[in-house]
């Protein structure tokens, strides 16, 4: 076989295709459709999505859409397991390797940006062991101010990590400050790349901000009525603890709180409002308009045709 065919036989197997956006943008119910005619299957770049037993509050796709589609990266941990970025990363190259082999295309699509970033761009992660006893120390005094202010101490030693971290997010903190205190350098300084020789096709999808505001409302009280508060007491019930970082996610937290009786439901749902809208405009951080990587496409009206035409075209090997 001709050098050139083979490397174009090579690529082949090795495509990739991303979806990003912004959370409530509509990823899920694309990336299906779009597996359907592509014999595709789905792999969550979603952080929340491992863990079982989180389903209503992280919008995990049902059992009915995930009939429709194969997806992967879901229902792998229990709450109280704590997934690095490198497990999490190791654990997606060798699911999409592995469909890659039986001739399907992946279709990489979630809303954690760190983790997409990771796979793009080759990221090599610092193979810092957790440290049992620095780790509880961290747990606990973040406990005690709260992950906000444990966020903001953070922005105060290592900026770059933090600007790109959910500040809600207790886990995160907790381990940037551990490499940081076990290695004596800061955690945005520590990751080196090595190029993906995967063929990368990134779609992204995008909607008018408060077009997403006013889905994330509807998706808050869909979540409501289908029993996320229920949902969450039953974690509790099982004896997970509420203050496990996994339970730090944005609505966890504050049905917790109202369950406690800190706060009403209505105070609960306001909450969960104004914190995903903050999560929205992080998420835009990761993935820009003018990322020439980036091939953007608004969702309404809807872009499956389109998509489909620019991804055929990159099957083909037609720029």
């Amino acid at each position: 076989m001709p050098s050139e065919l083979k490397q174009k036989k090579i690529l082949a197997n090795k495509r990739v295709l991303v979806l990003v956006g912004p959370t409530a943008v509509g990823k899920t119910e694309l990336a299906i459709r779009l597996a359907e005619k592509l014999e595709g299957e789905i792999v969550s770049a979603d952080s929340r999505l491992l863990y079982c037993g989180m389903d209503i509050g992280t919008a995990k796709p049902t059992k009915n859409e995930m009939a429709r589609a194969q997806h992967h990266m879901i229902d792998l941990a229990e709450p109280n397991d704590i997934w690095s970025l490198a497990i999490f990363q190791q654990k997606m190259l060798a699911t999409i390797e592995d469909i890659q082999s039986r001739g399907k295309l992946p279709i990489v699509a979630g809303g954690t940006g760190q983790y997409i970033r990771s796979l793009m761009e080759g990221w090599i992660i610092p193979t810092v062991l957790p440290d049992p006893r620095l780790r509880e120390v961290l747990e606990q005094f973040g406990r005690e101010i709260g992950a906000a202010e444990l966020h903001r101490r953070l922005s105060l030693i290592d900026p770059n990590a933090s600007a790109k971290m959910d500040a809600n997010n207790l886990r995160r903190s907790i381990r940037a400050l551990e490499v940081i205190f076990t290695t004596g350098e800061l955690f945005s300084t520590q990751k080196d790349k090595q190029p993906s020789d995967f063929n990368f096709k990134i779609i992204g999808l995008s909607r008018p901000r408060e077009e997403l505001y006013s889905r994330v409302d509807l998706r808050i009280e869909a979540m409501f009525e289908t029993g996320f508060v229920d949902e969450v007491k039953n974690l509790l019930d099982k004896g997970y603890n509420q203050d496990l970082p996994t339970l730090s996610a944005i609505g966890y937290r504050e049905v917790i709180q109202f369950l406690n009786g800190d706060i009403t439901l209505e105070e609960t749902k306001v909450q969960m409002r104004k914190k995903t809208r903050e999560f929205i405009r992080r998420q835009a951080n990761w993935f820009k308009p003018n990322d020439p990587n980036i091939e953007w496409h608004a969702m309404t009206p809807d872009p499956l045709d389109e998509v489909m035409q620019s991804i055929l075209r990159w099957q083909a090997g037609i720029k």
